[in-house]
């Protein structure tokens, strides 16, 4: 097994250990969410039970003081009779209970006026803890008001009719605020609740509000988004419906705490910008990885090409020397033929890392130069066979070298995947802005799991191989070129290289 194919299952491994690890996290935190929301409802609930009892007390005191206030009245028709009995009296009668009833009154402030509403007499009227004499003045202005509040009872005698009027009584109108304090008391503690829900507090036709608490008090004055939060909260609670003394039947909408609801999103977002840390870690470290690649792939051939440079150096000084011993001149030529062929490789070596230089040349003919080179270095079992399938000669820019350097490549290593008999065909196609050169063989294929790591440097099916072939030749058609070469397919009876090149531009 080969070092790519380790690395993809420790891929594998590593993705399924994350995926683990993130549906653990995700499973553990989910469930600590379902705590914490059973906790929240439990509270919800103790609070809305709260709420449901603090109302009935609310409601029960202000029947309460519906009745004290009842009790008042019939004091102060007691009092307008007695007072009637008491005027009525001649000297013959026992008045002494009326007025006792008279006398016992020292909490209700009560107002007699005449008919020509002037004030003719009152009792417990003070203001500021003075006394403050009334008899006489015209029952008018800020003094009629304050005693407005109750219908008067009329006090009929001798012919004419004066009018009670009175106001709620001192000790009624304690416990009254005492009452309001109540009730704003229990607004604040339900909006401000224990158990920090978003509460709603409305009218009995869901429209007005009352109170609200742990919501924006800004977003209160759009109508559009309280009428949508209203709609949330009755989808997850049934709103509480209350009685207040002040504002009728009312309802109390709640939803879950702001803090559930994050804590709910929370691993996600979590995972998010964990996901997307590693993601710009893994490319910063891949993009220097293979910026270190390219220096080590650019320093390998620098070298190889120097430590070829003197041995070749040496064989041209061997060859002059040959000739001078009268070797034959056949001999002479293939050797330097060779030599030439070492020469080609040292340049192709030194070229890498360096600006490309390319020219204009025809694609057909840098394929033939190529396959020709191959076939009188290769078995003649072998058969090689070049088909044009374009309908003009397409001319595009190369490096006929190295492309060369590609051709031999992907030929060397279709001989090996035949075992040295078989046939190797080249077609070639265009279109409009690009060629297509297509490389077939008839060898035993490449997996299909196979297609992209063959092009990984160190890949190699060969037990003597280093996998650099492909790998090289990828980055000459892809870094040099600006072109793509893949597998096209692959099958147990061959396989086809596909090279992609750009097309000389005409203007």
């Amino acid at each position: 097994m080969n070092i790519y194919s380790k690395k993809q299952h420790w891929k594998i491994y590593l993705l399924g250990f994350a995926a683990i690890i993130v549906g653990l996290s995700l499973y553990y935190t989910n469930t600590l969410v379902k705590k914490i929301a059973e906790d929240e409802r439990q509270k919800v609930r103790i609070w809305a039970d709260a709420v449901q009892n603090r109302s009935s007390l609310v409601r029960v005191t202000d029947e309460f003081f519906e009745e004290m206030r009842n009790e008042e009245r019939k004091r102060v028709e007691l009092w307008a009779m007695a007072t009637r009995k008491f005027i009525e009296d001649d000297g013959t009668g026992d008045i002494s209970f009326y007025a006792r009833v008279i006398e016992e009154n020292t909490t209700i402030p009560v107002m007699i006026v005449g008919a020509n509403d002037t004030i003719i007499s009152y009792r417990n009227l003070r203001e500021d803890g003075e006394v403050i004499r009334y008899e006489g003045k015209p029952f008018e202005g800020e003094i009629k008001e304050r005693f407005s509040r109750y219908d008067p009872i009329p006090i009929a005698y001798a012919g004419q009719e004066d009018y009670l009027y009175y106001q709620d009584s001192w000790l009624f109108t304690q416990m009254r605020e005492v009452m309001d304090d109540l009730i704003d008391s229990f607004l604040s503690e339900v909006v401000i609740n224990s158990a920090n829900v978003p509460v709603i507090i409305t009218d009995s036709a869901k429209t007005s509000i009352i109170a609200a608490g742990n919501i924006g008090n800004g977003e209160l004055d759009d109508s559009q988004f309280v009428q949508q939060t209203i709609d949330k909260m009755a989808d997850k609670n049934q709103p509480l419906v209350i009685e207040l003394p002040s504002h009728g039947t009312c309802h109390v909408f709640y939803t879950h705490s702001f803090l559930l609801t994050q804590l709910r999103y929370y691993p996600y977002f979590q995972f998010t910008a964990i996901g997307i840390f590693l993601l710009v870690a893994y490319l910063l470290f891949s993009t220097a990885r293979n910026a270190e690649q390219n220096q080590v792939w650019v320093g390998m051939s620098k070298e190889t090409a120097h430590q070829l440079g003197t041995p070749i150096s040496s064989l041209i000084a061997w060859i002059e020397l040959l000739k001078m011993e009268g070797v034959g001149d056949n001999t002479i030529a293939e050797i330097k033929k060779d030599v030439g062929r070492l020469e080609n490789i040292t340049e192709r070596f030194s070229k890498i890392g360096s600006e490309p230089n390319l020219s204009l040349k025809p694609i057909a003919e840098a394929v033939e130069e190529a396959v020709d080179y191959m076939k009188t270095r290769t078995s003649k079992k072998v058969h090689f066979a070049i088909h044009n399938h374009s309908s003009n000669n397409p001319v595009v820019p190369l490096n006929n070298n190295l492309f060369g350097w590609v051709l031999e490549n992907l030929c060397k290593n279709a001989v090996d995947a035949m075992a040295g008999n078989g046939s190797i065909t080249v077609d070639i196609y265009d279109n409009t802005s690009k060629v297509y050169v297509d490389i077939s063989d008839t060898g035993k294929g490449i997996p299909k799991s196979q297609f992209k790591a063959i092009f990984n440097p160190g890949f190699t099916s060969k037990k003597r191989g280093w996998g650099l072939g492909l790998s090289l030749t990828k980055r000459i058609i892809e870094n040099y070129h600006n072109g793509k070469i893949f597998v096209k397919n692959s099958s147990p009876e061959g396989t086809t290289f596909r090279i992609v090149l750009k097309k000389e531009k005409t203007g």
